[in-house]
């Protein structure tokens, strides 16, 4: 059996190789765009250039130099967690990131918990349930599941912003920032959901379960005591995978709730060409996933205190 410091060790050499995979990724997909970087810095083609500016502002930044010796100094500087400076804002990428990561980090937590909450209450009100309420749950967490955020962005903005007026247009605010979450919330929860309602009917009829109901604990008390956190399991192995993809999402949400945060940015930066800027992000982005996958592993440990014995046999 794997001890704790092995299994630390193991999952921190992971998510270094999957780190540095990221950034080359995207530093070599970001160098095969067509266009010219220095006249992105200059403007764009729209701002007409002088050949001087455009040749000065290659050699500024090193960009006639072999795209090898360029990998070369984004690996020192990656190992630095140094991306250079924004090309467009003129500011170092990670003051840019700190500046923009807090409205989305907070745009995603409040996301996953909601998600969670959504499909603990279906669970809880539906699962293992023969008839229609047992099919009702089903059905309404595939069709969550499968709700593209972009359209459920609009929707939500539609009827309950412009419409109904329960919350503002634009995501700012305590109240600002229950639809963008919701957008982004409704379809985990359909996965949550699914998942989590599989495993729940399994074991309400293991022994345990039976065990409780002949102590004579109401239904309800069994559900929600003792088969709800054993059928939880699945689903927090799959919250890693959510917190990253909300992440990701939030890129959606920014954007059509107008909200602050890295979204936002990485947009006009990967339209603007600003390079250190998308990598920077992007290293972020997958930063966040790792770090969200070790800590699911921390959870299910705490959760199930079978595996929390079988590491300490272990030791």
């Amino acid at each position: 059996m794997t001890t704790w410091p092995v299994r630390i060790a193991r999952r921190t050499a992971e998510a270094v190789l999957l780190l540095l995979a990221v950034g080359t990724i995207v530093f070599f997909l970001e160098h095969a765009v067509p266009g010219d970087p220095a006249v992105a810095i200059l403007g764009g083609a729209a701002a007409h250039p002088t050949k001087e500016a455009v040749a000065a502002v290659t050699a500024q930044y090193g960009f006639d130099r072999p795209l090898l010796v360029q990998y070369g100094d984004f690996l020192a500087g990656l190992f630095r967690l140094d991306f250079g400076e924004s090309y467009t804002l003129k500011q170092s990428v990670t003051s840019v990131i700190a500046g923009q990561i807090g409205p989305t980090l907070a745009l995603t937590v409040t996301a996953l918990l909601l998600a969670w909450v959504l499909s603990i209450t279906s669970t809880l009100l539906t699962a293992g349930r023969s008839g229609v309420w047992g099919r009702i749950g089903s059905v309404v967490e595939t069709v969550a599941a499968g709700l593209p955020q972009f359209w459920l962005g609009l929707v939500l903005l539609l009827v309950f912003a412009v419409q109904l007026h329960w919350f503002p247009v634009i995501g700012s605010g305590p109240l600002g920032i229950v639809l963008p979450a919701l957008t982004l919330a409704i379809p985990l929860a359909g996965f949550l959901g699914q998942v989590t309602r599989d495993e729940f009917e399994d074991k309400q009829q293991e022994p345990f379960v039976l065990s409780a109901r002949s102590r004579g604990l109401s239904e309800g008390a069994v559900r929600a005591r003792f088969v709800l956190r054993h059928a939880a399991l699945p689903g927090i192995t799959l919250s890693g995978w959510g917190l990253g993809s909300l992440v990701s999402g939030a890129v959606i949400a920014e954007v059509v709730f107008a909200r602050q945060g890295i979204g936002q940015v990485l947009v006009t930066a990967v339209s603007a060409q600003d390079l250190p800027l998308v990598i920077g992000i992007t290293f972020v982005v997958a930063l966040v996933y790792v770090v969200a996958n070790i800590l699911t592993d921390i959870a299910y440990v705490a959760v199930d205190p079978r595996l929390r014995h079988a590491i300490g046999a272990a030791a």
